[in-house]
């Protein structure tokens, strides 16, 4: 138990740089991008790591079928595998920042109680 206070000693000795770092990891979010693809290709989405869809294309010939539901699924299809693509960029990203709190600082359940 007191191990951990000598921990949340040093994190608020670190505080500063902690939030600096942060804070670049965000700017950075904005400017990381993954595309997805749905339907070999005919739907591409892509999305950026602050969670907004920044572009989607869909090939004019899906458009001309006229299958509004297959156009509805793929592109759902497109932007979910463009999310899962921007989540574990980000996931990378924020992993550098995990050095400055000690392991097991916070329970497992993630907690604070």
């Amino acid at each position: 138990m007191f191990g951990k206070i000598g921990d949340l000693a040093d994190l608020m000795k670190n505080a500063g740089k902690i939030r600096e770092s942060m804070a670049k990891a965000a700017e950075a979010l904005g400017k990381i991008e993954a595309q997805g693809e749905a339907g070999g290709g005919a739907v591409t989405a892509k999305v950026n790591g602050r969670m907004e869809i920044t572009s989607i294309r869909i090939d004019p010939k899906l458009v001309a079928d006229g299958d509004v539901e297959l156009l509805e699924d793929l592109t759902a299809a497109a932007v979910n595998a463009a999310m899962v693509k921007i989540r574990e960029n980000a996931a990378q990203s924020f992993s550098s920042l995990a050095g400055g709190i000690p392991p097991g600082f916070f329970p497992p359940d993630g907690g604070g109680s």
